[in-house]
């Protein structure tokens, strides 16, 4: 399991006074209002930066950092993503999982045969999707993958520290 959470990408600068534009990667923006600090990934090197200020603007957050004043400081930042240490990391309820737990976890039916590797998560309004790569057995007339609804008729549990998904597969799914 990661030691860290990615929470946002910055888009963009935000006016001249060193503010950014941050698209949030996490379900629940307002998590933002309660950070004090973010890691940035620069591409080098991790940087840890302190939250001065937070607004929200449409689908976006708007972060300032203590410390940089400038949008020349900024600027060089665009596209770098931001993470949060796990113990900072939002709490979850029973039967949560954050994304990055969840992909790479290997796949399994009800009788133990191996299905493949969950390789995305796509939200959609009323459920997750997991994507799941077909291991060989599986893959049929050119099929490589499965989309499995998380609900719990499919999703029978789920065990990220032993890097298991049992799941039950729905009539149709692998058609």
């Amino acid at each position: 399991m990661e030691d860290i959470l990615k929470v946002g990408v910055i888009t963009s600068t935000h006016g001249v006074c060193g503010e950014v534009k941050v698209y949030p990667t996490t379900d629940d923006v307002n998590r933002f209002k309660k950070l004090k600090n973010v890691m940035l990934d620069t591409g080098k090197e991790m940087l840890t930066l302190e939250i001065a200020g937070v607004k929200f603007f449409k689908n976006m957050v708007i972060l300032k950092f203590k410390g940089i004043d400038n949008v020349d400081d900024v600027q060089k930042y665009r596209q770098k993503d931001l993470y949060v240490a796990r113990k900072d990391a939002v709490k979850l309820y029973k039967d949560e999982y954050f994304i990055a737990d969840l992909i790479g976890i290997e796949v399994f039916e009800e009788d133990g045969c191996q299905v493949g590797i969950l390789k995305e998560v796509m939200p959609t309004g009323a459920n997750d999707v997991y994507v799941v790569e077909l291991c060989e057995g599986f893959a049929e007339k050119g099929q490589t993958e499965v989309l499995i609804p998380a609900i719990k008729q499919c999703i029978l549990d789920v065990k990220p520290q032993e890097n298991k998904m049992t799941v039950h597969l729905l009539e149709g799914l692998l058609d």
